[in-house]
């Protein structure tokens, strides 16, 4: 065997298909794109979700609901999940540079405390938000909770 006898295995080359090569070719003429239309023509590229002239499923469905672009979204954390961490890294602080030390809230997320669950530890909480339940829970144990400005 020689180097210049090599072949590929047979049937595993195909030579793909040379369209627009003239009529001798048997996909002259229309170059396999069919008869006029936009798919027909170059720099044509159909749109998403085209659905053949048919009307497309985001047409079909009705538009519902509102929401506010100004709004803001916080992260929600529990007295449980609180409680967990004070156990966990046995902490008596708990605020935001903590919270994104552990990956618990993002880099931009403001959070917000929620009165679910108890607390057993006296607790110092910085957050952005407080419910009544979570903020009664914190001071009935003796711990403060400061709330930050939404705008840093």
């Amino acid at each position: 065997m020689e180097l210049h006898t090599l072949q590929p295995a047979l049937g595993s080359f195909k030579c793909k298909k040379r369209i627009g090569r003239g009529q001798g070719s048997g996909k002259g003429g229309t170059a396999t794109r069919g008869c006029k239309g936009a798919q027909s023509r170059t720099g044509y590229k159909r749109k998403f979700g085209f659905e053949g002239g048919q009307q497309p499923l985001q047409r079909r469905l009705p538009k519902y609901g509102f929401q506010c672009p100004n709004r803001k979204l916080f992260t929600p954390l529990n007295l449980s999940t609180l409680q967990a961490l004070v156990e966990k890294y046995n902490v008596s602080c708990i605020d935001s540079i903590f919270l994104r030390k552990h990956r618990i809230i993002g880099r931009q997320e403001k959070y917000k405390i929620l009165g679910d669950g108890s607390l057993t530890v006296k607790l110092s909480v910085t957050a952005h938000r407080c419910s009544v339940s979570a903020l009664q829970a914190i001071r009935h144990i003796g711990g403060e909770v400061v709330i930050l400005p939404i705008y840093e």
